[in-house]
């Protein structure tokens, strides 16, 4: 996977805080620690023989261990012509090893209930596995044979299959999708031929196409050495123990070449640059400019990074003023300084309004840095900042993979996992004067890159005087198989001091252990649900009421969603600016949100600050404001959404899917947001009736997770207990036709597409049925998985697509069960092929050797099952929703062990039938509609975004 950045700016604000660190014996062993607090990250440091940084951090709160290795390369180190090879290595490291045979890398993490990936952006790369602990072992053995014994498993074919799927994850998201070459344009145009953030970290198509395994070869060599590494162990582990593990594994991997570091290259422009392009996926303009910055961990960076929170977040942000609230030309600003290892950018992007003229948001722009040089930077605007930014800390340490990347990260381009010290106490020192002097330096009467991206016909809303932006985009070309052909099946051993072929026996798997929850009934009738969880000094809580898009009204679509909007629009007490700023100022975070089912408030909060969260909660829930001004403003955003989403491929397959098979009848074939229609005819009284009628705690459920206890809760609720009068509301039922009786073949034309989106598949069953997880078993070989078939074959074996999966949803109501993927254009018609093959195969049965992994992977997984406060919070949520027990997972766990072949193979017979599903394909229609009229289709049907019948005269461009 490729990171545009993976961190932004200095990887402070993911993860810093308001409040000083102190350290320990700064020697070996070290911790950063919270005076008020005493909370510590303590970790050891060590350097192995070979130049390999090793970092171990003990935490054993749960059962599990996480290893990340990040290396000193990214697409910086590339030279132009053969750029995008970081980024394929990534690929090229989860194919083999010597001693680990194709595509197991994946199936062998999994197999252990543990999870894995890698991403790789302009500086950097890492790999990391999640595995409970008793599998430690294995992820050491797994990781050091791809570091010392891989190159010689780079096979002419392995290397041709990755280039395919790299070429479509570009596809995927860069080709196919709106305002996709941006980037592109912008590194161009801001960074000579000779800088390595001149190019993108997903590498160029033609350098994809060209590369050679002896690139790769060369490439390897250089950048993948231990000397060039840090390996991050994070978890519930023995420390010796796993220092004589490293040490066996990864000491005797020889070091390569030295790696120098590369020093800052900080750019300037001499003249403005405006530039435009015709986007064949945006329906509305957007307008990018971007100023040259500096590089991380510089005191200018940090007070860059306040500046764009001040310009753009919120309604006192002189952006939101000028370009929101006063012209009305967007309903959404945008800004962010990225600095990097080697240089830095300040940018901001506005996606306007339809139809508005992108002069008038430059104009706009202008007018707001001149608000905003009249106005300044405030010591409020810098106390509220900082407010969030201790809540975000420990956002970013919740989980042992995420102090992994932490320390890697710091290790990486300090040299000092422990650096958080000295990058907590950069962003303390901010002050409203040093945001004032980099907007003076960096911003203000500079040259800048600006990008004018409009839909294709609309020419008339680029800025003036913009140039054409000369972008490459790919051909849609007829599918020609390669075949590639290895010299050679043998792949010669690099000799090690142990026979590495043999792969570590796990130690025993971790116990079940479930964590004690408690509930409690409100005298209004709501529910509440809680874990304490003592870790961090945080709070996650969520708060769900029933009803949702259930609720709305099929003539005026959209009411549920628009309500979620209003209610966080100020209250009868405040302001829409003074609500935003009560919760900035607690470093909370509030929201609300429209599902089919439900409209949830979710919050996010330190335990110190819970009770006055709660009293902004109830405050939102009991007094809404009702603002006519942002009720025309949400009303617009909303409008400029769908109109945006109609040309994204995968936005128009989702709601003609729905469409198709829940029928018109049915709310659930409507788009939660409405239509533009819909939208446009709500009135403030619409939102005022569907409260009066629809909020009510009868029908809601409160869940917490964090470090509280359930008095305190409760006592944090009584206020909202006492207030919210409950009241009888009704949720509709809607009739489901089950009674699909052919395999129909649907296509939505996008053109020029470079991809397809395909969706297959029908109406099954709701999550409240007795079956429903016993089918969610039976489908993991099939594609619940990385290693599920479809992937392996659509992916792994074929190279045409960056995924492909197959599952069941449903909840009280009936749901789908759906096969999904985004594949290269020119494989369209086959890749439908495979998908219908491969369910229909299914149904013969599978191996035992497959059952068996189906088994360890969902059972050994429950160790990582209840780590963080999120995921905790989510248990909590479907234990409620669905009235389950607090041991239900014990339940499924039962439910996995008990499963035999033959009621795997019943189960996939009652729930899969190829001959009966609906095939979806958004895509080119001119170059792949009419091979579906010869592959034995029951019917064959070009609809239009709306799931109307058309003909293929009608939609061609």
């Amino acid at each position: 996977m490729t990171f545009n950045y993976l961190y932004k700016g200095s990887f402070a604000l993911l993860f810093a805080m308001s409040f000083s660190f102190i350290s320990c014996d700064k020697k070996a062993d070290e911790t950063a620690q919270t005076e008020d607090t005493n909370f510590s990250i303590e970790f050891e440091k060590y350097e192995l023989e070979n130049g390999l940084d090793v970092i171990l951090h003990q935490d054993k709160s749960d059962p599990i261990v996480s290893v990340a290795i990040q290396y000193g390369v990214g697409s910086n180190r590339e030279k132009s012509g053969r750029t995008g090879f970081a980024h394929l290595f990534e690929h090229m490291l989860f194919q083999e090893s010597e001693n680990v045979p194709q595509d197991q890398f994946f199936k062998k993490i999994q197999d252990a209930g543990g999870t894995l990936n890698g991403g790789t952006w302009k500086d950097g790369t890492v790999y990391y596995e999640i595995v409970p602990a008793n599998a430690l072992e294995k992820i050491l053995w797994l990781e050091s044979d791809r570091m010392g014994f891989f190159i010689n498993t780079v096979t002419a074919s392995a290397f041709a299959n990755q280039q395919e799927v790299v070429q479509n994850e570009k596809r995927q998201r860069v080709d196919n999708n709106p305002y996709g070459h941006t980037n592109w344009v912008l590194d161009k145009n801001m960074y000579p031929a000779d800088h390595p953030y001149n190019w993108q970290v997903i590498g160029e198509l033609e350098d994809l196409q060209s590369a050679t395994v002896e690139d790769v070869r060369e490439f390897y060599d250089r950048f993948y050495g231990p000397n060039n590494a840090t390996l991050v162990l994070a978890g519930d582990f023995e420390k010796e123990d796993a220092k004589k593990l490293i040490e066996k594994y990864f000491g005797e991997i020889k070091k390569r070449q030295d790696v120098a570091k590369l020093e800052p290259r900080p750019v300037t422009i001499s003249e403005t640059k405006r530039l435009y392009h015709e986007d064949n996926f945006a329906t509305a303009p957007q307008l990018n400019m971007v100023w040259p910055t500096t590089y991380q961990y510089t005191e200018d960076a940090y007070a860059l990074d306040f500046l764009a929170e001040i310009l753009s977040q919120g309604k006192k942000a002189p952006l939101y003023k000028v370009l929101v609230k006063d012209k009305k030309v967007t309903s959404r600003t945008t800004a962010y300084n990225n600095s990097q290892e080697l240089a830095g950018e300040f940018h901001i992007i506005i996606t306007a309004n339809d139809g508005v003229d992108l002069d008038e948001v430059e104009a706009g722009i202008t007018e707001a840095m001149q608000l905003f040089e009249t106005e300044g930077a405030t010591d409020k605007d810098v106390e509220r900042i900082k407010a969030g930014l201790e809540t975000g800390f420990y956002n970013g340490i919740s989980s042992v993979l995420s102090k992994s990347f932490q320390l890697a990260s710091y290790n990486t381009f300090t040299g000092d996992p422990a650096f958080i010290e000295k990058d907590i106490e950069n962003i303390k020192k901010v002050t409203k004067e040093d945001v004032m002097a980099v907007y003076n330096k960096y911003i203000k009467g500079k040259p800048y890159i600006m990008t004018s991206f409009v839909p294709k016909g609309k020419m008339e809303l680029i800025a003036e005087n913009s140039q054409k932006a000369e972008i490459v985009e790919e051909e849609i070309k007829e599918n020609v198989t390669k075949t590639v052909e290895d010299a050679t099946t043998e792949i010669a051993k690099t000799p090690s001091n142990f026979d590495r072929s043999i792969e570590p026996i796990a130690g025993e798997i971790p116990g079940l252990n479930i964590p004690t929850s408690w509930n409690a009934d409100l005298s209004n009738g709501m529910e509440v649900y809680g874990i304490t969880q003592n870790e961090i000094p945080t709070v996650n809580f969520s708060l769900v009421m029933e009803g949702g898009h259930l609720l709305d009204d099929m003539n005026k679509n959209g009411v549920a969603n628009l309500m979620t909007d209003i209610m966080m629009e100020g209250t009868a007490n405040k302001t829409p600016e003074e609500l935003e700023e009560a919760i900035e100022l607690l470093g909370a975070n509030i929201s609300m949100y429209t599902t089919n089912e439900s409209i949830v408030i979710r919050g996010n909060t330190l335990t110190r600050n819970f009770e006055k969260t709660m009293d902004l909660v109830r405050e939102i829930l009991l007094q809404p404001r009702w603002d006519e001004e942002e009720f025309a403003r949400i009303k617009t955003a909303t409008v400029n959404g769908i109109k945006r989403n109609e040309a994204n491929p995968n936005v128009v397959a989702r709601n003609v899917y729905n469409k198709v098979l829940y029928g018109d009848d049915h709310i659930f074939s409507y788009p939660t947001s409405g239509t533009e229609e819909s939208v446009n005819a709500i009135t403030m009284e619409d939102l005022k009736a569907f409260y009066n009628k629809n909020f009510s705690p009868s029908v809601s459920r409160f869940h917490i997770v964090g470090k509280i206890d359930k008095s305190k809760t409760l006592s944090a609720l009584k206020d909202l207990e006492n207030g919210w009068e409950a009241k009888e509301v009704t949720i509709p039922e809607f009739p489901i036709a089950v009674n699909r009786d052919k395999a129909s073949l649907y296509f939505v034309d996008i053109p020029n597409a470079k991809q397809s989106v395909i969706n297959i598949g029908y109406i099954a069953l709701p999550r409240t049925d007795k079956d429903f997880y016993p089918a969610e078993v039976m489908n993991y070989k099939l594609g619940g998985s990385f290693s599920g078939n479809v992937n392996l074959v659509l992916r792994e074996e074929k190279g045409y697509t960056y995924g492909a999966s197959t599952g069941f949803s449903g909840s009280k109501i009936p749901g789908t069960f759906t096969a999904s993927s985004s594949v290269r254009t020119n494989t369209t018609g086959e890749s439908v092929q495979i998908f219908k093959d491969q369910i229909a195969k299914y149904k013969d049965g599978i191996a035992e050797e497959d059952l068996e992994f189906t088994k360890n992977a969902m059972i050994k997984s429950n160790a990582r099952r209840f780590e963080t406060q999120f995921s905790l919070l989510g248990m909590l949520q479907e234990m409620s929703s669905y009235d389950l027990n607090p041991n239900y997972i014990e339940n499924e766990e039962a439910t996995v062990k008990s499963m035999t072949l033959e009621q795997h193979k019943a189960l996939a017979n009652k729930y899969l039938d190829e001959s009966k599903m609906a095939y979806l394909v958004v895509g080119d229609a001119a170059t792949q509609f009419n091979q579906f009229k010869k592959m034995g289709f029951d019917e064959v049907k070009l609809l239009d975004k709306n799931a109307k019948e058309v003909k293929l005269e009608d939609v061609k461009q």
